[in-house]
């Protein structure tokens, strides 16, 4: 054997023995644990053979604690790019065969030289985390390491989309990285997320809790809002990744891809006419609404268990991406709180910084009261999902089905928040408040003033009350409203209107940056 067949051999062996990561008694036990090793997600993620891996033979520099006697190439995180459905993606995925996935300085400057190229070449980021947290032995150069990766974290924001798949542990530190992505992802039962273990909770606090209900997907998709999807599985969660990459550009600079669909634009739905209640406190299902009007009724939506008083998520309409956002009545009667501000209002300004036109359909009584919500400040929460809206400069088309009341009118994407086209039904009501607050504000004094005949001067005053507010026509003779349109053609009458937006134009004042009501 020559020379340089002797080298070759001994690359091809390094290689494979890369590809092992921790060795396979560390694969079997990942297996075992219902998890697939970094390579696999990968393989998972990215379109068949397109993945190319950087920084294969890279070592720890480490030399405390005995740690120079065991190296691994590749240091505990895999790093490379590919492509899903034909478009590029850089990703890393942390490999817990390899002490733990625990990250070193090492790993750090692996992870941020593909966050620097995705940056540098436009294209979307995937982050697969399943890591112990910082390296302990490397002390100081590992937390340095955390501090790297989040700076880019916070530099690519609105640059490029950034997407955390959560498919094991992410504690302590590890978690700001997907806290300051766009998406984060986490699967049922085998990742969780805290920034203190369960251990360290009870000798501070003494609550006993576990690691499922201190930081599992169903906690963090359900109450906290930290995951914006959970999924059963990892196949489920490496797929939802994928479709959730089909809905967005590669950057900031481009727009979504156009996706075919045989679904007609201006196709008709006649259940739309009568699916609003004449009842006006009885609820119905927005669901049906979305899903009737977008393209073959596919509508990928976000955070899905919380905050589901508003629905937010991605479809397409004459095969371009919109971003919908929606509220739903059947769900504390569509009424804004703190949670449903917070989800819709950062929904709304990832679509305005990659390109997304809007779609919000209304149906709010208000804001939801109580000193719960006051005291958690309802009130610069509410002030985020507003300035979200007034700051958006994508194409944004409003439609008021049923009830618009108060400042929750405002906030929903109104006229005066530069809202590009709004449209009403014909069932739509738009005042400051529904007619029997409005009634007894307004008359008070005149019922009480005569007992006997309070109900029918309530009665009375209720139905003019209705006349003038329980319809779009006085908000449309201000031109608020664009147009009343009929239910049955909401599909055609959006998609239209979009159509005509596709050449908007509309810029911000100068500035260093907002001050967004935080």
């Amino acid at each position: 054997m020559s020379i340089q067949q002797e080298n070759i051999a001994k690359l091809v062996d390094r290689r494979a023995k890369a590809v092992l990561g921790g060795g396979e008694k560390r694969i079997e036990a990942q297996h075992a644990k219902g998890k697939k090793t970094a390579r696999e997600r990968i393989a998972l993620l990215l379109d068949e053979g397109s993945f190319e891996e950087f920084d294969m033979f890279v070592q720890h520099r480490c030399t405390n604690f005995g740690m120079e006697k065991q190296h691994f190439d590749g240091d505990g995180v895999v790093t490379g790019c590919g492509t899903v459905n034909g478009r590029p993606v850089y990703v890393f995925a942390q490999d817990f065969t390899v002490t733990g996935g625990s990250l070193s300085k090492t790993m750090s400057e692996k992870i941020c030289k593909v966050m620097d190229m995705a940056v540098k070449n436009g294209a979307p980021c995937v982050g697969l985390n399943d890591s112990g947290g910082a390296r302990i032995q490397e002390g100081i150069d590992a937390l340095a390491g955390y501090g790297e990766i989040f700076e880019r974290n916070i530099l690519s924001s609105g640059v490029i989309p950034q997407i955390s798949g959560i498919f094991g542990p992410c504690a302590g530190g590890a978690v700001y990285s997907p806290a300051l992505t766009d998406f984060t992802l986490m699967v049922k039962d085998t990742s969780y997320m805290f920034l203190t273990g369960p251990a360290v909770v009870k000798s501070v606090t003494g609550e006993e809790v576990s690691q499922e209900d201190l930081g599992g997907a169903s906690v963090h998709a359900s109450k906290s809002g930290v995951a914006h999807f959970a999924a059963e599985n990892e196949e489920e969660g490496i797929a939802t990744i994928r479709e959730l990459l089909s809905y967005l550009p590669q950057n900031n600079l481009e727009e979504a891809p156009v996706k075919p669909t045989s679904d007609p634009y201006n196709r008709v739905d006649d259940s739309l006419n009568e699916i609003v209640p004449d009842n006006p406190n009885k609820a119905y299902d927005m669901y049906r609404v979305i899903r009737s009007i977008v393209d073959d009724g596919a509508f990928l939506e976000v955070h899905r268990n919380f905050a589901r008083n508003i629905i937010v998520g991605f479809a397409h309409m004459n095969g371009r991406s919109v971003g919908v956002v929606a509220n739903q009545p059947s769900i504390l009667a569509g009424a804004l709180d703190i949670n449903a501000s917070r989800k819709a209002s950062r929904f709304v300004r990832f679509c305005d910084a990659f390109n997304i036109p809007l779609v919000t359909l209304v149906d709010v009584p208000g804001f939801l009261c109580g000193t719960r919500q006051e005291y958690g400040a309802i009130i610069t929460n509410g002030a985020k999902l507003l300035y979200a809206y007034g700051e958006a400069t994508v194409p944004k088309v409003t439609v008021t089905l049923r009830k618009s009341y108060g400042g929750a009118h405002i906030v929903m994407s109104c006229k005066q928040l530069r809202g590009d086209i709004n449209y009403a039904w014909p069932s739509a009501e738009i005042a400051v408040m529904g007619a029997d607050g409005a009634v007894n504000v307004l008359y008070s004094k005149e019922i009480k003033s005569d007992p006997e005949r309070a109900d029918e001067i309530f009665a009375e005053k209720k139905k003019e009350y209705e006349e003038l507010f329980s319809n779009p026509y006085q908000a449309a003779r201000y031109g608020y409203i664009d147009d009343v349109i009929e239910p049955r053609n909401t599909r055609f009458r959006v998609i239209r209107a979009l159509e005509f937006l596709a050449s908007k134009k509309q810029e911000l004042p100068a500035k260093k940056h907002d001050n967004l009501p935080l």
